[in-house]
């Protein structure tokens, strides 16, 4: 009988993930993300158990680090949608590992195979989105846009627009207490007036 996958349990791994994740996506520090995975990578190398209460790191450490052959993309959507768990020899086939993190997931490996697979289908997910309930996502889909779009048509901005409103009536810096000094504050790539 071929083992299950806890599809609960892996998207949860995916919401963890992609918290710790997105902290870490700073364009003020663009290397955030990939020190924070290096020295993850590093302690889960030392210390496979730690992610015994932290399950969601061995994903993050991996983030952007496994690549998923196209011809696997199927096999891995077929498995997401069952919940059933590839074998060893399928899954080691359907997820190729950076040279350098080979020595990681050997580790995770001995540790927990289980564990590996699901932080790949949680980076596959990551990567491709879910595609697993494709039949019924997208007629609830579907019915939203259609619901969307009847909402948009019978929209009439000119409820809620009113004529005798202007900007220049909204002026605040003759205002008592006013402070302009933030009035020139732009943000990065923001063009002038």
């Amino acid at each position: 009988m071929a083992a299950k996958l806890n599809l609960t349990r892996i998207r949860a791994l995916q919401t963890d993930a992609r918290e710790n994740i997105e902290s870490y996506l700073d364009p003020e520090t663009p290397k955030a993300l990939e020190q924070y995975t290096a020295k993850m990578k590093a302690v889960l190398l030392q210390d496979p158990e730690l992610l015994a209460s932290l399950p969601e790191y061995l994903p993050v450490a991996l983030y952007g680090r496994v690549k998923f052959v196209p011809a696997a993309k199927a096999k891995w959507q077929h498995w997401l949608s069952t919940g059933t768990a590839p074998s060893w020899d399928d899954f080691k086939t359907s997820a190729a590992f950076n040279n350098a993190d080979i020595e990681l997931v050997k580790a995770i490996r001995a540790y927990s195979e289980p564990l590996l697979i699901e932080s790949c289908a949680v980076l596959f997910l990551m990567e491709f989105g879910d595609n697993s309930n494709t039949a019924g996502h997208n007629e609830i889909a579907a019915d939203n846009d259609e619901q969307q779009n009847d909402d948009n048509d019978s929209y009439d901005d000119n409820d809620y627009r009113s004529d005798d409103f202007s900007n220049d009536d909204y002026e605040d810096s003759d205002e008592p207490g006013y402070d302009n000094q933030y009035d020139e504050i732009r943000f990065n790539r923001e063009k002038p007036e």
